[in-house]
């Protein structure tokens, strides 16, 4: 799979670039040629996630099997319209979107293999490993292209980007990837499965924090790529090889610091990591803002490839070591939807922008947005996931209920009550808070803890899930660190006296 996937996103990157330098030489404009980008990166930002909770709950073998026979049909049909002529940059730019959205329902399941099959400690190594994969693309992938433009013309280089998808396709036959975990649950509806990814990163600070950085980063950092071919062209007088040669150079950067990285990983913090691969980026957008010289603008897009493979890489794989398996594959799509939905949109903002100014004064604006990200840590710090974040607690009661209702009735409220000292309500407060965002992760649309007026030091503890098929997986999905913390809470009740639950279930008044 990893073979095939390589071989995958070399087409890609072949395809790629062969319609940024069709839709320049066709149009000549900064924005439409910007627009190939967003063409083919904005469906990352539409799809992705459904496709994370497809990758969760379905089978995956069936999901990439035909997404991969779309793109290789689509990659097909882009080469017989330019072998005839009749390719102009509206189908051009159509069919990128097409491949895009194929790229973008594939790329979860095939992402989250890579750490399903290592232990929690080795995926920052994993997902390093499918990164050089990708970013070994973008270096033989322009390469090739290039020289096959220059040769043999567009056509062609779209046709074996449609045999890249059928390689990819014998892999998935052969060598599929790993079933969703087994459950006694019903799979999660697509809406309802998307709405919980979404309501996890948003009350997991860890993760909102990893996207946050991810799109300020990718938003900004666009410009490079998506004024690439302008700069080869305008700036440089290269032509579709030189094109891929730059190209190659940002590549080649990113797959001589994967190399690197792990090291550097294990001798430098995140938040410092982070905040030098944005100033490297930065100055690598400067310098090809500024100079003509062939040779500093290839170091400078080699050092800019070596920032972009530290940041994306180690923010990727932050994300996937800050959540337990049953969500990473969804993780792995808000990253993805993330990363790339922003690319989309920055490569045409500062497509728009080279043209209503210049090339270096857009380029000169990105970079300095760029250094002023590095403040974002001061509200989202980053941080990677540790164990007990991540592994499932084993042995859960089952839930002792006298009629235990259909798993689409609710909603369900759920209660807890604590009887605690009253010299210890302040600590068993600070101890139970936490918990909020804990149970709103995992399903919970209300949480409160409520102080009985009636009886000093008793508490209830209450949250509201959808339904009781949700209550059941919010139970099945808990974690070692939730785990933890409630002992932590139960361990202020009285002596003597048990922690009492309680179950309800919402009716609707009968109306005469």
């Amino acid at each position: 799979m990893f073979v095939a996937g390589g071989g995958y996103y070399v087409g890609n990157a072949m395809q790629n670039t062969a319609a940024s330098w069709l839709v320049l030489e066709r149009s000549g404009s900064s924005v439409v040629t910007a627009l190939v980008q967003t063409a083919a990166f904005a469906p990352m930002f539409l799809f992705s996630l459904p496709a994370g909770v497809l990758a969760d709950t379905a089978d995956r073998r069936r999901l990439m099997l035909a997404v991969q026979a779309v793109y290789g049909g689509s990659a097909l049909l882009l080469a017989l319209l330019e072998l005839t002529g009749a390719l102009g940059p509206q189908r051009l730019l159509w069919l990128t979107f097409v491949l895009g959205t194929c790229v973008a329902m594939q790329s979860p399941s095939w992402n989250s293999a890579a750490s399903e099959t290592v232990e929690t400690r080795d995926i920052p190594h994993a997902v390093t490993l499918f990164s050089m994969a990708y970013n070994g693309a973008r270096v033989l992938g322009p390469l090739l292209a290039g020289l096959m433009l220059s040769a043999f013309g567009a056509g062609y280089v779209f046709f074996v980007a449609a045999l890249a998808a059928m390689g990819m396709s014998y892999a998935t036959w052969n060598w599929p990837p790993a079933p969703p975990a087994k459950s006694r649950l019903p799979a999660e509806r697509l809406w309802a499965g998307t709405a919980l990814a979404l309501r996890y990163a948003w009350h997991s600070p860890a993760t909102s924090a990893q996207l946050a950085h991810t799109i300020a980063f990718c938003m900004i950092g666009s410009a490079v790529w998506a004024l690439l071919p302008l700069i080869a062209k305008q700036r440089l007088g290269l032509d579709a090889s030189g094109f891929g040669m730059l190209m190659a150079c940002l590549g080649g950067g990113a797959i001589a610091a994967g190399l690197l990285l792990g090291e550097v990983r294990s001798r430098v913090e995140l938040a410092p990591l982070a905040a030098t691969s944005k100033a490297l980026f930065a100055l690598a957008m400067l310098a090809v803002a500024f100079s003509a010289q062939l040779l500093l603008v290839c170091l400078a897009l080699a050092v800019g490839g070596m920032a972009w493979m530290a940041m994306l890489a180690t923010l990727n794989a932050a994300t996937q070591t800050s959540v337990p398996l049953w969500i990473r594959a969804r993780a792995t799509a808000m990253h993805n939807a993330s990363s790339l939905g922003s690319f989309a949109l920055g490569s045409l903002v500062w497509g728009a922008l080279a043209d209503l100014a210049s090339l270096p004064a857009s380029l000169c604006a990105a970079a300095t947005c760029l250094l002023l990200s590095v403040a974002l840590q001061r509200h989202f710090p980053l941080r990677m996931g540790t164990d007990s974040e991540t592994t499932i607690a084993q042995g859960n009661s089952p839930v002792q209920v006298a009629d235990e209702p259909d798993f689409e009735a609710g909603p369900v409220a759920v209660e807890f009550i604590y009887v605690v000292n009253p010299s210890d309500a302040k600590p068993f407060l600070e101890t139970v808070q936490p918990l909020a965002d804990f149970r709103r992760r995992n399903g919970a649309t209300f949480w409160r803890i409520y102080r009985d007026l009636g009886q000093p030091g008793r508490y209830v503890e209450r949250f509201i899930v959808t339904s009781w098929g949700d209550y059941l997986r919010q139970r099945e999905r808990q974690t070692l660190a939730i785990q933890q913390l409630e002992a932590h809470a139960r361990s202020f009740q009285v002596p003597g006296l048990p922690v009492v639950t309680r179950h309800y279930l919402a009716e609707r008044a009968a109306w005469r």
